[in-house]
């Protein structure tokens, strides 16, 4: 965990800040998380649960409100020398910056690893410092599960609804998504059902990166990972194929035990 100091960015323009984590994961295909595309805006009950996280380096990703008081994303958006705010908007669209306290990244996160073609630990939590503002509904989390090809999961991200155009960020939007290839506890791909990964369709993209990915419960939608790439259709670089998840069942105990150490109550299961 660690407390940033002040960031030395203004309000202007930080709806278009848009920026990815520069690198590539996976050559010439997998990259981090960049937009939603081709979805429409997410419904009240899962946007209110969803954060716009910007950084001193022009990075932007999403998040999700798992207490009045934490913030879950993934651990590649929170960098070691860079300083973050949470983004919370008025009725009138106009955004307010809100100070983060507190960091804490998954010790098992390796950026070599995501880096190197291999599931990593790519999870983190965000302590702002007030609690956040009572538009945002803190999201449950869901409980230790198994996914199977198929199953459908909705993604919630805040980033671009057009590639390159910083203007269409800063909206929560939602794409409900089918698991492919071989699911498994440390990863997920998902993609549209109707396109399949083989044409341009619905995932994530620019600013997505840390998105809640939701799955239905006997309680409701629930939070069952965080998007940490994506990839165009049949896998070349961009947005609308395949989205990467970091599911939360191998880490879901360290995400409860790290947010009672930072002192936050978490949503009734």
């Amino acid at each position: 965990m660690r407390r940033p100091p002040a960031l030395p960015f203004t309000l202007a323009g930080i709806v278009l800040a848009s920026t990815v984590l520069t690198g590539t994961i996976f050559p010439g295909a997998l990259a981090p998380a960049a937009a939603m595309v081709a979805t429409s805006n997410a419904p009240p009950q899962l946007a209110r649960h969803v954060v716009m996280i910007v950084g001193s380096r022009g990075t932007s990703c999403t998040g999700a409100a798992i207490a009045r008081d934490l913030v879950l994303t993934a651990a590649h958006c929170v960098q070691p020398g860079a300083d973050y705010k949470l983004v919370s908007f008025d009725a009138a669209r106009q955004p307010k910056l809100l100070d983060v306290a507190t960091i804490a990244r998954h010790p098992g996160f390796a950026m070599a690893a995501l880096n190197g073609h291999r599931a990593t630990a790519d999870i983190a939590l965000l302590k702002p410092a007030a609690p956040l503002p009572a538009t945002f509904v803190p999201a449950r989390l869901a409980p230790p599960t198994t996914a199977a090809v198929g199953d459908a999961f909705t993604v919630v991200g805040m980033g671009l609804a057009v590639q390159g155009d910083g203007r269409s960020g800063g909206t929560a939007r939602a794409a409900t998504l089918v698991a492919t290839g071989r699911p498994g506890s440390l990863q997920l791909r998902l993609h549209d059902p109707a396109t399949r990964g083989e044409a341009a369709g619905a995932g994530a993209c620019t600013g997505d990166s840390g998105a809640p990915v939701f799955v239905e419960t006997g309680n409701g939608p629930a939070v069952a990972g965080v998007v940490s790439w994506s990839t165009g259709p049949k896998l070349a670089a961009g947005c609308g194929g395949l989205t990467g998840v970091t599911p939360l069942t191998s880490y879901r105990a360290w995400v409860v035990d790290t947010a009672h150490r930072m002192g936050a109550r978490l949503a009734a299961p």
